[in-house]
């Protein structure tokens, strides 16, 4: 199987199924995508902020898009932060939210993947 094939199926993957993909990954070669994602994602927006930015150990979950799953991701954003429907469902409906703030990158990272599970598009800043 060539890398444009290998590309092509994941082009056609589900969330879930990738999510699941990345999990065989890690177990099968011992190895952690989370731990390089928050390096990754972090760069690319403090390109102009410089020192300020590198030490920062905490960062804030912000939901950009609500997906074709509303309903799904108002439960979810109930889950992770404890408020009420109808807060949940406001911090939807007014994008961008911020979902969490002051998380270390790690917890963010789990944050950030139950939003996308939920179908979601989020952002670490």
């Amino acid at each position: 199987m060539s890398k444009e094939e290998i590309l092509q199926a994941v082009e056609e993957m589900t969330v879930k199924e990738l999510a699941e993909l990345v999990s065989a990954i890690e177990e099968r070669f011992g190895v952690s995508a989370q731990a390089a994602a928050p390096a990754a994602v972090a760069a690319a927006p403090q390109a102009g902020d410089g020192e300020a930015e590198e030490e920062k150990s905490t960062v804030d979950v912000v939901l950009t898009g609500a997906g074709q799953q509303k309903i799904q991701l108002i439960k979810v954003v109930k889950e992770l932060t404890g408020k009420g429907l109808k807060e949940c469902k406001e911090l939807v409906d007014q994008l961008p939210a911020t979902i969490q703030e002051g998380l270390p990158p790690d917890d963010a990272d789990e944050v950030m993947k139950k939003l996308v599970e939920a179908g979601a598009e989020a952002e670490l800043k």
